[in-house]
């Protein structure tokens, strides 16, 4: 990936390739399109800002495309640096989310904050400035609302490796920051273990619902050593998975066959797994909570 310039007397060019997002009068001068091939074959997003009409319009490229528009005078924050920190899962509908100074009116699409970043609280990705994964997570989980901030927050920290506790640590530097309290509640949720929104979405539910916070991504071995499973959420301690099944587990055959044989040798060794489709998240979560309430109650929890 080619990182972005700063536009200005040098004609240096922002961009991602020649596929976007590029600065149009850049590009042009370049002679990395022509005109014609700019009206054709790209779309523009933001002023001067353009991407290819094939290229996916999804969080990453929103974040290289407001970098593009900032003329690299911009910090990305929020979602726009967690997708430069590789989380999933983003919503590519979201607007992208920048620290700018000055009072510049972004366009559509862009939202800017007038945060006041330290030095160490930024670094360079993909040779954008943007927030440091602890950073961006302490944004993240004041703004949103709980269950989005622990979601997203779930994602970077797989993505990263980012820990609670280094938010934490930042919280301390900002004590009296607006939304201060409602961080700490997610941070006391988030799991970067989670490797979905649905299966952060199930682990919520059953917290809520008093239930012993579970493990996430519980692995279960044969007597012999061997790994037979690996689930999303289960408490070792009395044997019980919790599994969220995406379409393909229903939908693909071989899947379908392969989920059957897994279930059998987990419940040969002692298991009881309760599985969750989008369905009953969805419409009927009690039924979650009810089997997996009575699951804890047959191997002897305290609940």
């Amino acid at each position: 990936m080619t990182s972005f310039g700063n536009r200005g007397s040098t004609g240096t060019v922002c961009h991602m390739g020649v596929r976007g997002p590029i600065s149009g009068i850049d590009a042009v001068s370049a002679g990395l399109v022509t005109r014609w091939q700019l009206r054709t074959n790209f779309v523009r997003i933001h002023p001067d800002v353009f991407v290819h009409k094939d290229v996916e319009l999804n969080a990453q490229t929103r974040a290289f495309a407001a970098a593009c528009w900032a003329k690299g005078e911009a910090t990305l924050v929020g979602h726009s640096a967690a997708a430069l920190h590789g989380t999933k899962w983003l919503d590519p509908q979201l607007p992208a989310e920048v620290v700018l100074a000055g009072h510049t009116r972004p366009p559509k699409g862009i939202v800017v904050y007038r945060d006041v970043l330290s030095t160490n609280e930024q670094r360079i990705v993909a040779g954008i400035r943007a927030t440091t994964p602890a950073r961006t997570a302490f944004d993240l989980g004041r703004r949103l609302p709980r269950d989005e901030a622990v979601i997203v927050i779930d994602a970077l920290c797989n993505a990263t490796d980012l820990k609670p506790e280094q938010v934490l640590d930042l919280a301390l530097r900002y004590p009296g920051s607006r939304g201060i309290v409602g961080l700490r509640r997610v941070l006391d949720l988030v799991d970067g273990g989670a490797e979905s929104p649905p299966e952060t979405r199930t682990r919520l539910l059953l917290i809520d619902d008093g239930l012993p916070r579970p493990d996430t991504q519980v692995k279960v071995r044969a007597p012999d050593g061997t790994l037979v499973a690996r689930s999303d959420l289960g408490w070792p301690k009395w044997k019980i998975l919790v599994e969220y099944d995406g379409e393909h587990h229903w939908n693909d055959r071989m899947q379908r066959s392969n989920d059957i044989d897994r279930l059998a040798r987990l419940e040969a060794l002692g298991w009881r797994v309760v599985r969750v489709s989008a369905e009953l998240l969805q419409d009927r979560p009690y039924v979650v909570i009810e089997r997996v309430r009575a699951a804890l109650r047959a191997a002897g929890a305290p609940i």
